[in-house]
């Protein structure tokens, strides 16, 4: 049997407008690109590693 994956529903709170295309790039990663809009995704280290480039602009909703 395989174990159920853990996910995190993530939440865009602040804008790509002016940040470096970097940022932006990772924000298209995460399938986040306009304020408002949730993505649930793996949480795996990769995905943390974005998390943590772009904190400013995303919040965590749910960890599951």
């Amino acid at each position: 049997m395989a174990k159920a994956s853990k996910t995190i529903k993530l939440e865009q709170t602040g804008s790509a407008i002016r940040r470096h295309h970097s940022q932006r790039s990772t924000l298209i990663g995460l399938k986040l690109n306009k304020i408002g809009r949730t993505s649930e995704l793996q949480d795996t280290p990769a995905v943390r590693g974005m998390i943590e480039k772009v904190h400013h602009l995303v919040r965590i909703v749910d960890e599951k």
